[in-house]
């Protein structure tokens, strides 16, 4: 009664005093409502953590998975938050209704607090990652010619006792890189260590980009925001509690273990540090034992250069004395023997190559100091490629910093953005040229193949095709250059102003800046850049302003690109750039304002890829040559004004997400509008939005490339031309509609999934389905479920076609193939390529016994960390005679901690597979047999098989080679030398 009267008297104040009181009353009003929704958010973060502290808790479990420190920073946060806030609330319970106005702000407040703090507990990047391996990766490397020497007194200074600090030195190119990689990949089968770390040495020296190298290496993160004295004392001590190598290649200046974290390698720890280097003062103030890579015999050379220009060209008359003499003008120095072979291939006109020793000798006969000898050889090669195109394109690799490794993609992007690469009928013509080129100059040895690591869907690491440039080569390139191009490049050396006047070139026509950490730009650039028609500023992390007036004198840029900055709005100036073509600004998540883009006719290329801009910028839909538009994860982005889209005719690629909160594009059919469109990346908010997609679009999805994305956004990781990943979605009831010409599956963290794969997605559409990958889900039990219904075996030619089958995380997961009342197709699976099955503890057998037959193009066999594992090949209930397996293709057979694995097939059962390279079987202590039958020759003796490369165990397993049988008594002698102890 009381509360009705306060009520009305309230209501009445309301119309006599207006608006304050007004607020005040609605404030009064609200306050119990207010305090449920905090309550509620409140019960949402103890759920949200809840679920986090699992997911940490299950990462933390298993090998080869780590969990982000934002994880654990959350969890602190989120705990604080929580017992604050529940404090809060048993504080205002009951509070006297006078106070309740005022308290309603601070409610209003901390209701945002919450909410915020759920957001950010959504982790775009991803809560876990792939810990780095035991010891590391396989370095992509060429094989040793005429170092095996040197490689063997290296190699015994690591494996002995008396050495901790090793120094490989000699002149540019003479091949140290190439002798450590080997020794690298050697160290992977050894047990003595437990972590072998590469890092290449940056020139400029950056102690803290070392660390963080080094503490990558190890699986382990350091705190951004600490001094270098505090994470190397963390890294040291992370460092000492194992037995570990540490190769860092290519060092320049004097530094000390001490002041990077490591710890010094003496008998006690067993450690080893060794350090290539064109200086022996470096190696000899690092205290190290000195190995001298020497140049190449003439013998030596010449068997290197023909490995690479291939042997035929001995079989081409009076060519043999010419090619010792080129031989020997590379001076018995690898890297320019290979480059300049790899130049000739192809080649067998006599007087081309009695022309290219003519050259080759001009060039070295103006040799003035060690660095100019290899320089004059390299360029040589440089000089032989046959398009400007070609050198233009590899010119342009060595303008970022010192071992930068590309992407293809982004490289191709680079080329395109530059005009390098144009004059084509779409982008998918210029990815085919880009990729061209980039062939052609890694088979002119001028780039080197690098695997690239990007993080995509759940923060999980992915290796790509990459590129790299040697420094050398990139020095010669720079050279190549010259002040006459107009190009200044100051990338990674840690500038934090631009450079004043005296250090520019006159009128520049190309900036790169890249890589350092600028703080701020002048009101404009010290000279004037009148014919500056390029400029690259990305990752300065800390630049967050450019002054109004900057762009002011640069009206013939072309190339702008500010990405991983953080600026927080354009100046207006950037309205008047009207030739500019490419506009790049990539994870500017501070970005909120673009200034009006009509004046920009030109502009080709808007890359807003993860940048934080709220509304749509003026003018969008006067932008007629934009051909690539990418607004993924822009989540502060709400819209894009209906109408816009159609207008922007020439687009050929779009990404853009379609989420229920950022609801970017309110009709796709504008998308469908697009005409030239040929790669669309979409993200989609819940399975029906997408199932609306694919029956509304059928025609338009098969125009176009897609990588298209279900549930919770995260970067997409392009696997295929045509590709979907449905990430922590909400599935239920609804089957997932797949795209007719869809080639790759991934479902990661399916929720109310149901018992198999074809019950969850229409396989039957999926014609053209080539890979499938189904992680982490509860509900699985097989990946299909096949009846006498008509539905079941319409899924039947599509797994006819799959190559590759991934499954991971899988409790439930118990058979391949469950058949009901129905006999199973004998092509099922009989294309399958590649079977991985990891963590699915709920299955016995691998392959049903009525599906033996079907896995001929099976190439690889991988079964990890499966505790119920027991057959691999399942024995059939009428299995009495012998049985042979035949596997024509299978070349890696690996099994990995399967405790209960008793049998790969049946007891009388043996496995045809002499196409075999790998086979890996670790901590399977119960299997007793291991069937693989050899290869006989004519004398009727065994012998291992043609393509066997090692077998690999674990070092806990020799007791358990002497004991396991093979079908042949003398097949453990045989295949001796083929084994490989390693640390699983």
């Amino acid at each position: 009664m009381a509360a009705e009267i306060v009520g009305a008297i309230f209501g009445a104040l309301s119309c006599i005093c207006g608006t304050p009181t007004c607020n005040c009353i609605d404030q009064h009003r609200n306050f119990n409502d207010d305090v449920d929704e905090l309550r509620r958010k409140l019960n949402s973060l103890t759920s949200q953590k809840q679920e986090i502290e699992s997911r940490i808790q299950e990462a933390e479990a298993r090998e080869g998975q780590m969990v982000r420190q934002q994880g654990q920073e959350w969890l602190k946060q989120a705990e604080e938050i929580e017992v604050k806030q529940q404090a809060f609330l048993e504080k205002v319970q009951g509070v006297k209704w006078y106070k309740r106005a005022c308290l309603d702000r601070l409610v209003c407040r901390k209701i945002n607090m919450v909410k915020e703090m759920l957001d950010k507990g959504s982790f775009p990047e991803g809560l876990v990652i792939e810990r780095a391996p035991a010891h590391g990766n396989i370095i992509p490397t060429e094989n040793l010619v005429g170092e095996i020497s040197t490689k063997e007194e290296i190699w015994g200074y690591l494996m002995g006792d008396k050495v901790g600090m090793i120094g490989v030195c000699g002149i540019g190119g003479v091949g140290k890189t190439t002798i450590m990689k080997n020794l690298h990949n050697d160290l992977q089968r050894e047990t003595r260590f437990e972590k072998v770390i590469w890092v290449t040495v940056s020139h400029p020296l950056n102690v803290f980009e070392l660390q963080k190298k080094i503490a990558d290496a190890m699986g382990q993160r350091l705190r951004d925001d600490e001094e270098v004295l505090m994470r190397a004392a963390a890294l040291m001590e992370i460092m000492t509690r194992v037995r570990f190598v540490v190769i860092l290649d290519d060092v320049w200046q004097k530094f000390s273990l001490k002041e990077v974290g490591i710890p010094d390698p003496n008998v006690q720890n067993g450690c080893k540090v060794a350090v290539t280097s064109r200086s022996s003062e470096v190696c000899s103030y690092l205290c190290c034992k000195i190995v001298e890579v020497k140049p190449l015999s003439q013998e030596e050379s010449l068997k290197l250069f023909l490995n690479t220009v291939g042997d035929g060209v001995l079989q081409v008359p009076r060519l043999e004395e010419i090619l010792k003499l080129i031989v020997k003008e590379c001076a018995g120095l690898p890297l320019a023997i290979v480059v300049i072979a790899g130049s000739m291939r192809g080649v067998d006109d006599v007087n081309v190559w009695r022309n290219a020793l003519t050259e080759l000798q001009v060039r070295v006969s103006s040799v003035k100091d060690s660095n100019d000898e290899i320089f004059k050889r390299l360029r040589f090669s440089f000089d032989r490629l046959d398009s400007l195109q070609l050198k233009s394109c590899f010119l342009y690799c060595s303008l970022f910093q010192e071992d930068y490794v590309f992407s293809r993609r982004e490289l191709i992007e680079c080329w395109i953005d530059e005009g390098l690469i144009d004059g084509l009928p779409g982008r998918e013509a210029a990815y085919n040229r880009g990729h061209a080129i980039i062939d052609r100059l890694e088979k002119n040895f001028l780039l080197e193949k690098e695997n690239f690591f990007s993080s995509g869907f759940a923060g999980f690491i992915y290796p790509s095709a990459g590129a790299k440039m040697h420094d050398i080569v990139r020095d010669m390139a720079i050279i190549s250059i010259g002040p006459e191009f107009g190009y200044m490049i100051k990338v990674g050396m840690n500038l934090v102003k631009l450079p004043d006047e005296h250090g520019w070139v006159k009128d520049p026509e190309k900036l790169f800046l890249m890589g350092n950490n600028i703080l701020k730009v002048p009101v404009s650039l010290p000279p004037k850049c009148l014919s500056l028609s390029t400029l690259i500023l990305p990752s300065n992390p800390n630049l967050l302003e450019i002054p109004e007036s900057f762009f002011g004198e640069m009206l013939a840029l072309k190339v702008l690109d500010l990405s991983n900055t953080a600026i927080e709005t354009l100046p207006n100036s950037i309205s008047k750039l009207e030739n500019l073509s490419a506009l790049r600004l990539q994870h500017c998540m501070k970005l909120k304002y673009l200034p009006p883009l009509a004046n920009l006719k030109g502009l080709k290329k808007l890359d807003l890829h993860k940048a934080g801009i709220e509304v749509a910028p003026q003018g969008m839909g006067m932008l007629i040559s934009l051909e690539y538009f990418d607004l993924l994860f822009c989540q502060n982005l709400k819209e894009i004004p209906t109408g816009i889209l159609p207008n922007l005719s020439s687009l050929q690629y779009l990404g853009v997400c379609c989420l229920q909160e950022t609801t970017i594009i309110r009709n796709l059919e504008e998308v469908a509008r697009l005409k030239k469109l040929e790669t669309l990346e979409c993200q989609f908010d819940g399975i029906q939005d997408f199932n609306h997609f694919v029956n509304k679009f059928k025609d338009f999805q098969s125009a176009i490339a897609y990588s298209l994305g279900v549930g919770i956004a995260r970067d997409m990781v392009r696997q295929s031309k045509y590709e979907l990943v449905i990430t922590e979605c909400e599935i239920g009831e609804e089957c997932v509609v797949l795209p007719n010409n869809l080639e790759y599956l991934w479902i990661l963290r399916g929720k109310n999934m149901r018992s198999s794969l074809n019950k969850t997605v229409l396989l039957e559409n999926a014609n053209e389905l080539r890979r499938c990958r189904i992680w982490e889900s509860e509900e699985i039990e097989c990946m299909v479920e096949l009846d006498s219904s008509s539905s079941s075996t319409l899924c039947c030619p599509v797994l006819d076609k799959l190559e590759l089958l991934h499954f991971y995380l899988l409790p439930k997961l118990c058979e391949l193939v469950r058949v009901e009342g129905a006999a199973t197709p004998p092509y099922v699976f009989s294309n399958l390529k590649t079977l991985i099955i990891v963590y699915c503890s709920g299955m016995r057998k691998l392959l049903p016994p009525e599906l033996q037959q079907a896995f001929q193009n099976l190439e690889e066999i991988s079964v990890i960390d499966c505790e119920q594992m027991e057959e691999i090949i399942a024995s059939s209930d009428l299995d009495g005679s012998s049985n042979k397996f035949t596997f024509l293709k299978l070349r890696r057979l690996i099994l990995l901690n399967l405790p209960q694995l008793k049998s790969i097939c049946s007891a009388k059962g043996v496995m045809i597979c002499d196409s075999i390279e790998e086979i890996e079987i670790q901590r399977c202590r119960e299997l007793k047999r291991i069937p693989v039958q050899l290869p006989l020759l004519d004398n009727g003796q065994p012998s291992p098989p043609p393509h066997l490369r090692k077998i690999s165990m674990d070092r806990d397993s020799k007791e358990w080679w002497e004991s396991v049988e093979w079908d042949h008594p003398n097949a453990k002698n045989l295949l001796k030398p083929f084994l490989k102890y390693s640390r699983y």
